[in-house]
């Protein structure tokens, strides 16, 4: 199969070479097992922040078994260390299935992505929106009773704050377009405008989930006292969108 030459605006030349250099690791390892690599996330959305974003890959395989999984394990000693996670295997079998468990993540992926080599099992992938609203009121639930869970499990310290809130924000981003998807509003790939939209749509205060955002990206560093009421802002900002989209969409 050819290669495909490709470059990714906004993305840092050096990131660009490294994944060059990945995609060839990968295509001689698998050989005719593989199909096609993909690069999804921040590095495709233009909010990639080398040394802090990780590059978020999916590789396209005809079949797995233990033994192609196994093939990775050399791949993933060398990539690791370049922020490189371990990648989605997907088969054209799990996609029809993704249609029905996952719509929310991979439609996420299948709107913002670049193929990176190979066949693209995105191109006419379809995603029934009732299913996508059970996953959007599943996850959007879900992270709120994680965040309190995990805030416990951590003794609830400022260490453990600092951790929590970046983490959830991240999980909480596909959500947020998802819900964007439903409502029928633009989806935006830009983080910032996303909060802002939905904050504006819903009138309500999500000042709790920028501070997570701002910390995410390194671009605040709150003091001992300040992560608490920052874990109180987020944990409020997070429980109003919950109210908020559950009852818009159970109207719906």
């Amino acid at each position: 199969m050819p290669s495909v030459k490709w470059t990714i605006d906004g993305l840092p030349e050096e990131t660009q070479q490294l994944l060059r250099s990945y995609v060839k690791d990968v295509t001689q390892a698998y050989g005719v097992q593989l199909e096609g690599v993909l690069l999804y996330g921040s590095a495709v959305r233009g909010e990639f922040l080398p040394g802090r974003s990780n590059l978020n890959l999916l590789l396209f395989v005809s079949s797995y078994d233990v033994a192609v999984l196994k093939k990775y394990n050399g791949i993933h000693k060398r990539w690791s260390k370049e922020q490189v996670v371990v990648p989605l295997f997907l088969t054209k079998a799990d996609l029809q299935s993704a249609a029905f468990v996952f719509p929310l993540e991979y439609q996420d992926i299948q709107e913002c992505h670049r193929l990176l080599w190979g066949q693209d099992p995105f191109v006419g992938f379809k995603v029934d929106a009732c299913h996508l609203a059970g996953e959007v009121l599943q996850v959007l639930r879900g992270n709120l009773l994680r965040v309190r869970q995990r805030l416990v499990e951590g003794g609830s310290t400022e260490e453990a704050m600092t951790i929590l809130l970046p983490l959830s924000i991240t999980s909480l981003l596909p959500v947020l377009r998802g819900t964007q998807r439903l409502l029928g509003r633009p989806v935006l790939s830009h983080n910032e405008p996303l909060l802002k939209d939905l904050e504006a749509h819903f009138r309500i205060d999500l000042t709790g989930l920028r501070d997570a955002l701002l910390l995410k990206r390194g671009q605040i560093s709150p003091g001992q006292k300040e992560v608490p009421r920052m874990m109180d802002r987020y944990l409020e900002s997070l429980g109003q969108l919950v109210t908020t989209v559950e009852q818009r969409l159970g109207q719906g």
